[in-house]
């Protein structure tokens, strides 16, 4: 069996972006380890939400405790760097903010990890994040320099399929479970992931979906009951989070698989 370790920005990024993929790899016989650059201190949370004197980041912490366990997840650690707020804002300058991190001396950090894990594979985000949050592009950064120093072989971008989003925003109007009124352009996701042909690794895990939203479910300082992910009838929830998707490092651009550990022994 082999070793997972993925990257992740904040408390509750495993759960929407490889909360699938976690789980597959666990049930599979895999060791599966979650490693976040920060907390989540800068996180929104309602009022009266936390106890007296609880700060958001300790709660974001038992949040994803409780994440990992569903998943399947054998070992949570953390860097020690602050959350940076979104892209623009004050938090970005402040000195213990992940995203004014050197990245030599971060990934160092998340290097020592991947080789006490021996990690046969690891996951970080596109070189944008996704979507332009600086903590997001932080892990890009850091991650591939922390393969290099630890000789992880097997990299993996997660990112979001642009197409797939598209097609299923224009389904949704076809369909009539979103009004055409309410429906955003398919230009207004042209920033967001890539395209479908950049794409090498789509991981279907649709018959995981009770534990990744399960785990979502478990961070509700963050994803509340109102919130779309959890409001989503169960059939829209397999459209959107039905598959997860890499781009693999160090394969030709016409590659394509649905494994990350597709050949290890």
């Amino acid at each position: 069996m082999a070793t997972l370790v993925s990257f992740q920005a904040h408390p509750d990024d495993e759960s929407i972006s490889a909360g699938g993929t976690l789980a597959k790899a666990a049930a599979a016989g895999h060791r599966t380890v979650l490693v976040f650059g920060t907390r989540g201190e800068h996180g929104e949370v309602s009022e009266g939400f936390l106890d007296d004197g609880e700060l958001l980041w300790q709660r974001r912490e038992r949040e994803v405790h409780r994440s990992a366990q569903i998943l399947g997840v054998q070992r949570v650690e953390f860097l020690g760097y602050h959350d940076s707020g979104m892209m623009g804002t004050p938090e970005n300058d402040l000195t213990d903010a992940f995203w004014q991190a050197d990245v030599d001396d971060a990934a160092s950090r998340l290097a020592d990890i991947l080789r006490e894990e021996d990690a046969d594979v690891l996951t970080i985000y596109d070189s944008d994040g996704g979507y332009g949050h600086p903590d997001h592009i932080q892990v890009h950064r850091v991650g591939l320099r922390a393969a290099e120093l630890a000789d992880t072989p097997r990299v993996f971008e997660g990112t979001m399929n642009r197409d797939h989003i598209k097609r299923s925003m224009l389904a949704a109007v076809e369909a009539g479970t979103m009004p055409s009124d309410d429906a955003p352009s398919p230009e207004d996701f042209d920033s967001f992931g890539r395209p479908e042909s950049m794409i090498t690794t789509t991981v279907d895990v649709r018959p995981f979906l009770d534990q990744k939203r399960a785990s979502m479910r478990a961070h509700a300082s963050q994803i509340g009951e109102s919130s779309f992910f959890l409001m989503m009838p169960p059939d829209a929830f397999e459209r959107g989070f039905g598959w997860e998707w890499f781009i693999r490092h160090g394969v030709p651009d016409d590659h394509r698989d649905d494994d990350l550990f597709a050949g290890l022994d």
